[in-house]
């Protein structure tokens, strides 16, 4: 499997609420670097297990929907939307974020993750600019 295959797997994948996910596809050395809103911050490979706890408590559901995939030996790039469902009303999936994220790929696993998150723009100009492209 190639990088972008295995980056693209892993997105796609329930990694919010089945933790073997990142026990399979995250390297046990793994960084996350993260500018969010709230500042940054490097997660490591506990802090991201966590976090997706946090995630799957807090909300019915996750979805991620890519619209880049970019690859370079094993370095990937994706750009992506989350989509959530609350607990108060799951009826209805709303973006919650759009991330750019540059992964890094060692042993076969997500090593090193360079990422840049804002709350999602609800716009349709904003959305549109992420929906799916051939990835």
């Amino acid at each position: 499997m190639t990088p972008k295959e295995y980056v693209k797997r892993f997105y796609e994948s329930d990694f919010a609420n089945d933790t073997t996910v990142i026990d399979n596809y995250l390297h046990k050395d793994c960084l996350l670097h993260w500018s969010s809103s709230k500042g940054f911050s490097v997660l490591k490979f506990n802090d991201i297990k966590d976090l997706f706890l946090d995630i799957s408590r807090t909300y019915e559901s996750f979805r991620v929907e890519i619209s880049h995939l970019l690859a370079d030996e094993n370095f990937v790039t994706t750009r992506y939307t989350v989509h959530v469902r609350t607990i108060e009303d799951p009826d209805e999936e709303q973006p919650m974020a759009h991330f750019i994220t540059i992964w890094e790929l060692k042993d076969n696993k997500l090593y090193r993750g360079y990422e840049i998150s804002q709350q999602a723009d609800v716009s349709l100009e904003s959305l549109k600019s992420f929906l799916k492209i051939k990835v």
